[in-house]
């Protein structure tokens, strides 16, 4: 089970030395997270990368970056963005089949990296990024906001307290219905779309999170003609009997929910399970409770003080985040696009065998030993 960071009471105030941010990208999730990022005490808002010059500069004029960087010749926005010495750390923010090539070249540039998730396309490139992070002495962590918020640390603090017995099975589901645009990036393979790498890690976070690395999984999937999973169902098993199934879908509105049931008792998050405001606990010989939740800011506010954190004690690696877990969770993604037959035009063109194609049963497959 994993440990609890430090404190999750007030975020926003400083905690050392100001930390200067670059922020490459500036969509949707970019403006969520600087919104919050600027909520630090002790962020420096140094820059900001677009291709678009115009985005660039809309983007730093209304959060106050210093600098504002877009595409030059055959000079990139977000490489202009590395080669200015003021900025200290990352914010990778790019659509997915980005994150490598941006987090590769920010590292070798010398800065740290929060990178959102996934992490990277596969394993092997999530691997390189983790090794060149820690051959260079440089901060590498991975955006799972989850894992720092209020409600998940209390999850697991109620948990590991035992007020439940022991954790022997989890239930969680994450789903939704975009609508069908075969140029968004959720419909888009080579960007990495459909429900697996968008939506698969929130609930993985909660199965990691209790039970740890799974002993064996077992993946099902629907995909669409073309090529992106529809929906997904992980069953993970694990040597102590515990059992997990994390079903994830952008074919279905799901309640989107995880259920912890204990040898005592069970635990239910409120939805959404990537940002629950409440937690439902019923002990088999107590009253059922709810405890509720408020976060600050959007929420991304936790995991950017763990990183400013960490900066500030000279640390190259979050105990509640490190890069070996992301590799270890690209692994299981790895796995179950394997076992559904699931390619993105990045993967190594070599063939599937036919027993690991999507609508054909698939074997339990040890992870590691």
């Amino acid at each position: 089970m994993l440990p609890a960071p430090i404190s999750t009471v007030a975020p926003s105030l400083a905690t050392g030395r100001p930390i200067s941010w670059g922020v490459v990208a500036t969509g949707s999730i970019a403006q969520r997270v600087v919104e919050d990022l600027a909520l630090l005490e002790d962020a420096v808002l140094q820059a900001v990368s677009s291709r678009s010059e115009a985005s660039a500069r809309t983007f730093a004029e209304k959060f106050g970056f210093a600098a504002a960087y877009s595409d030059v010749g055959e000079t990139l926005g977000y490489e202009r963005l590395l080669a200015d010495p003021a900025v200290e750390v990352v914010y990778v923010a790019t659509p997915h089949a980005q994150h490598y090539a941006v987090a590769l070249a920010a590292l070798k540039a010398g800065k740290h990296v929060l990178c959102e998730k996934p992490l990277a396309m596969d394993a092997v490139q999530a691997r390189e990024l983790a090794d060149l992070a820690r051959d260079k002495g440089l901060f590498l962590m991975e955006a799972v906001w989850t894992r720092f918020l209020p409600s998940f640390c209390r999850a697991l603090e109620i948990l590991r307290s035992g007020e439940i017995g022991e954790p022997r099975w989890l239930q969680a589901n994450l789903g939704f219905v975009p609508a069908y645009d075969p140029k968004a990036r959720i419909w888009d393979p080579a960007a990495g779309g459909g429900a697996l790498l968008d939506l698969a890690i929130y609930p993985l976070t909660w199965a990691l999170g209790v039970f740890g690395e799974p002993g064996s999984m077992l993946a099902s999937g629907v995909i669409t003609p073309e090529g992106v999973d529809l929906q997904n169902s992980l069953a993970l098993s694990y040597p102590s009997g515990a059992y997990a199934q994390v079903i994830t879908s952008i074919g279905a509105e799901c309640p989107s929910v995880v259920t912890v049931g204990g040898s005592e008792g069970w635990l239910r998050s409120s939805a959404p399970l990537f940002n629950p405001a409440e937690l439902t606990i019923q002990p088999r010989s107590g009253t059922l409770r709810t405890e509720k939740f408020e976060a600050s800011g959007h929420g991304f506010i936790y995991e950017l003080r763990e990183v400013t954190r960490c900066l500030q004690a000279g640390l190259t690696q979050s105990p509640f985040m490190t890069p070996e877990e992301s590799v270890g969770t690209m692994e299981l993604l790895d796995e179950a696009r394997r076992q559904m037959g699931l390619r993105y035009p990045s993967d190594p063109q070599t063939p599937i065998a036919a027993d690991h194609l999507a609508d054909t049963p698939a074997p339990h497959t040890a992870l590691r030993a």
